[in-house]
């Protein structure tokens, strides 16, 4: 399929058109597009049979990406209509199952900012099952049964994330999984901009190459929404991408069509981005780069999910009602 490095479906359907392909050429997959006042885009995705997986590389199964607009840290509007948006996508998606007991997983490692977006989640999500259970005469009608947990990674627990979930849901035995992890964009535009929400489930570490045991139905015998944010980006697609903008805007005065940038230009962009790799794999390693500002944006983005999920599960909850619960 395609050597960029994407967990977004969004970025996979992008990259066929890339290929030469038109919107009607890519068979077996739906899209819808809509963006608020506030200017937050939602692109639905859906990958309807095998040949939709085989064009996409992508599970069969219904894909939403929220992509906040520029510079949307720290504007109370964008983030409210954020948290809404989120909740009506999240409960577009859990439609149709269960919500007698929840099981919310915080992937990731709260150690490092890039990879805490699951663990921050948890934060602020509202958990209720010991409420419910216990003193079931004080809890608001409203509140379905939640429970968390951060499980942690392989390399501080030494057990697979896959082996403790599935562990914890023969015991609890949720009718739904939430898990929410940090994902690896190709563009530079969505890293810590955008939130991707499936009910494919999820594969922990597989956007930087780092493959565990995938969350989902068929591994865990429970239904379960992947909700993710790319906080990451590989370093040999932002040469790729800083290459092709280079040739995008070269002037034919300036000898765009000689030497190195006309074996560039000619050179198809999928080979200029594996040519970049090997470059770069040779002298400096795999890197994996995210923004300066992660921490600010890890923390925001991850109350925005966290709304999401609070809003959607609990019926009539509200952004005001949930400050109350905290």
């Amino acid at each position: 399929m395609f050597s960029r490095r994407t967990d977004l479906a969004l970025e996979a359907r992008e990259l066929f058109f890339e290929t030469g392909a038109v919107l009607d050429e890519i068979k077996g997959v739906k899209a819808e597009e809509e963006t608020s006042d506030a200017g937050i885009r939602v692109t639905a995705v859906e990958v309807l049979d095998k040949e939709g997986e085989e064009a996409l590389g992508k599970e069969k199964g219904k894909y939403i990406t929220i992509e906040l607009p520029k510079g949307w840290t720290g504007e109370q509007l964008v983030y409210e209509d954020a948290c809404n948006a989120c909740a009506k996508e999240i409960k577009k998606l859990i439609k149709g199952y269960s919500l007698d007991n929840v099981l919310v997983v915080g992937l990731g490692n709260r150690n490092i900012t890039p990879d805490a977006v699951g663990p921050k989640t948890l934060d602020s999500v509202l958990v209720t099952r010991h409420l419910i259970r216990y003193m079931p005469e004080e809890i608001d009608s409203r509140l379905k049964k939640v429970c968390a947990i951060v499980p942690g990674v392989l390399g501080i627990t030494g057990i697979e994330t896959g082996e403790i979930i599935k562990g914890l849901a023969d015991e609890v035995r949720p009718s739904l999984i939430i898990a929410i992890d940090a994902l690896c964009s190709r563009s530079v535009y969505r890293v810590n901009n955008t939130i991707q929400l499936s009910n494919t489930g999820i594969t922990p570490g597989a956007g930087v190459g780092n493959r565990r045991m995938a969350l989902n139905k068929k591994e865990l015998g429970v239904p379960v929404i992947a909700v993710g944010v790319p906080t990451v980006i590989d370093a040999a697609t932002i040469a790729a991408d800083a290459v092709d903008l280079l040739i995008r805007n070269m002037r034919e005065s300036a000898g765009g069509n000689s030497g190195l940038l006309k074996i560039l230009k000619d050179a198809e962009q999928e080979d200029r981005f594996l040519l970049l790799k090997e470059v770069l794999g040779e002298n400096i390693g795999d890197f994996i780069v995210t923004p300066k500002d992660i921490d600010e944006q890890a923390e925001e983005l991850s109350r925005i999910i966290a709304n999401g999920i609070n809003i959607a599960l609990h019926e009539g909850i509200t952004l005001r009602d949930i400050d109350r619960y905290r």
